[in-house]
């Protein structure tokens, strides 16, 4: 099973940029989705980026025109990116990188992608 692990997470200043990694333990010339989620403290998880196989980007409005992901698949280490642009306090949280595999765990649904494999996590926090 494909196991998923986030870097790149870290404290800014609101108008600051991160850019966010996920890297994959194997390396699989897969057709799947990827995509980034995060969780504030008290919320739910939601949806923030998705990237198929072929490129397709979907992204949630909070984030649209500050976040861009972008994927590597010829580079297993660095599989995943998420470039997070004018950060906001409001984009505080936990954000988790996340794919999909038939043994993978409960389903989830985002950007017409499903996901069931997720990552441990990196914490980004954005202060005023």
């Amino acid at each position: 099973q494909v196991q998923l692990k986030e870097s790149g997470g870290d404290s800014v200043q609101a108008g600051g940029s991160l850019r966010l990694s996920c890297a994959t333990s194997t390396y699989t010339d897969d057709d799947y989705c990827m995509g980034w989620f995060r969780q504030a403290p008290g919320k739910e998880r939601e949806g923030v980026a998705t990237i198929t196989a072929k490129g397709s980007v979907y992204v949630a409005d909070s984030v649209e025109g500050r976040f861009t992901i972008s994927r590597d698949k010829d580079n297993a280490e660095n599989a995943l990116y998420l470039q997070m642009n004018n950060l906001k306090p409001e984009d505080t949280g936990m954000y988790y990188c996340a794919t999909w595999r038939r043994r993978g765990g409960p389903q989830t649904s985002f950007g017409r992608c499903p996901f069931n494999v997720w990552g441990q996590g990196t914490q980004v926090t954005v202060s005023s």
